[in-house]
Order: structure tokens, then C-alpha cells, then sequence
């Protein structure tokens, strides 16, 4: 090979090499629709706080992606399955981390809606409990809390439960009056806060105030390299210190929401 030959050669393999180590995606990743997280604007736009997330990795990390919207049972079943690259807004389990890695964003916990008719003493989990009655209910595939999760168990034990597909399936029932409270972020109640109730006052109960269920970016183990999963942690570690991920949720949930959902960096 010639010199003058030679030198294109060289620089070929060197920028395809570079090339071949930054590719990142194209990556799937499954959004739902919940509150301020994911949702549509007045005109069709997908807004919200894991849309912005998204939109920050593919800008910092230089992956790419392709989205799509599932419901969270279709979600979760995929991402067991190894058919799914990446979902938003995740909370960690030991069955969940045989197949994903989770790289916390926010932190928050669930309040219990009632209806402010109620009888004084159903206003906190054991009374609620108390009164067989009543019915709460919940999202499937939805994890709580410690706190929440054995209270709906014992809650189950007697059938007063009700699963819906969806929280906006879960709104109406409570507006129908077919259930009696259920269970919401406040990242999900927010939207819904003036018509949930319908006609009937509302009340929120903190009942777990200590309880903190830390949401996270999962990544696929399967189907992502080590390298790829560090890319995007690093990310998003960069996001907590340069102050970016506070300035994101705070324009979802404003200031003081934002910082009492922001994750503590060790």
C-alpha cells in the first residue's frame, strides 16, 4: 500500500473505530401514560416528566431511541421476557432485578384518597381496615410501599380490593362511588386533584410519611451491554450534580415538590 494510500487508511480506521465504540441504540423505550410522568398536551404532544428524561439521555449520553406506549402490565411482562430495551419511572424489586438494572431519578411515596363522607374513624389504614364495608383501589402490576403493599394484602384477604388496566379507570370508579379511597402519587394526583371527587369533597391521607419508593430508569440486562447501562447511569448521575434534574421536575411539580423528590446522591 502506498503512503498516499496508506494515510486515508489510517484515518478510516481510526474515526470507524471511534464510531463503532460510541453507537448506542437505536433503543426501544416503553413510556405510560400516569399524571405528570407521561401524558398528552392539548395538542397531541407527549409532555411530561419521563418525556423530558428521555429526551435529556438521548442529548447527553448520544443514544438513541425509539419510543413507543404500552400499559405497565404489557411493560413489565416484556421486560421479564427480554423483548424490551428500556421503561421509565420504575420501582425496584428482587424479581424485577434478576432482569433489570434501575438508575434512580426520583423518590416519592403513595397518599390515600378518600371521600371526605366517610366515617371519622375510617380515616387511616386500620380504621379503613376496620370498616368491611369499604373498598379501595389499586393499579395492577402497581407496587406501594412496604406499608401500603401488607395493608392491601389484609385488604384482599376479604375481597375489597378492585384492579383496574389503568389510574384513569381507577378515577372514575371513586367518581362513580363503586370504590370507597385509592391510592395515588402525588405526580399522579396532581392532574386529577379538581375532579376526582366529582360532586363529593376529597381528603389526601399521608398515612406512611416515612415511607420513600425510589423510581428509576430501567434497563434491560439482557439486551443492553454493561457499557451502555454505565453510559446511561453516568447520564443521569450527571443530571443530580449540575442541578438539571431538579430544574426538570420543578417545571412538572414546581420547586418544593422537586426537591423533596430528588434522589440523595451517596
Amino acid at each position: 500500500m502506498s503512503v498516499r494510500n496508506l494515510v486515508p487508511w489510517l484515518l478510516y480506521c481510526l474515526f470507524g473505530l471511534a464510531a463503532a465504540q460510541s453507537a448506542c441504540g437505536p433503543y426501544r423505550v416503553a413510556f405510560y401514560d400516569l399524571g405528570l410522568l407521561h401524558y398528552r398536551d392539548a395538542s397531541g404532544m407527549a409532555r411530561g416528566i419521563d418525556v423530558d428524561l428521555i429526551e435529556a439521555l438521548a442529548e447527553r449520553s448520544g443514544c438513541r431511541f425509539e419510543t413507543t406506549l404500552e400499559s405497565r402490565v404489557r411493560i413489565w411482562a416484556q421486560m421479564a421476557e427480554g423483548r424490551l430495551d428500556i421503561t421509565v419511572s420504575g420501582i425496584p424489586t428482587p424479581e424485577r432485578e434478576q432482569f433489570a438494572e434501575f438508575v434512580p431519578y426520583f423518590v416519592t411515596r403513595n397518599l390515600l384518597v378518600v371521600r371526605r363522607d366517610l366515617p371519622p374513624q375510617a380515616r387511616s389504614p386500620e380504621g379503613f381496615l376496620a370498616q368491611a364495608s369499604l373498598s379501595v383501589g389499586v393499579v395492577k402490576s402497581f407496587k406501594h410501599g412496604a406499608v401500603y403493599d401488607a395493608w392491601l394484602e389484609r385488604l384482599r384477604a376479604g375481597g375489597r380490593v378492585v384492579t383496574t388496566g389503568d389510574f384513569d379507570t381507577l378515577v372514575r370508579l371513586f367518581q362513580a362511588r363503586r370504590i370507597d379511597a385509592f391510592l395515588t402519587l402525588p405526580t399522579s394526583w396532581m392532574p386529577k386533584a379538581g375532579a376526582a371527587g366529582g360532586a363529593a369533597p376529597v381528603d389526601l391521607l399521608d398515612s406512611s410519611p416515612k415511607e420513600a419508593l425510589v423510581h428509576g430508569l430501567v434497563l434491560s440486562r439482557s439486551r443492553l451491554p454493561p457499557e451502555v447501562r454505565g453510559r446511561l447511569r453516568a447520564a443521569i448521575d450527571e443530571m443530580h450534580r449540575d442541578g438539571s434534574l431538579q430544574r426538570m421536575l420543578s417545571r412538572h411539580v414546581g420547586e418544593d415538590l422537586a426537591r423533596k423528590m430528588l434522589v440523595p446522591m451517596p
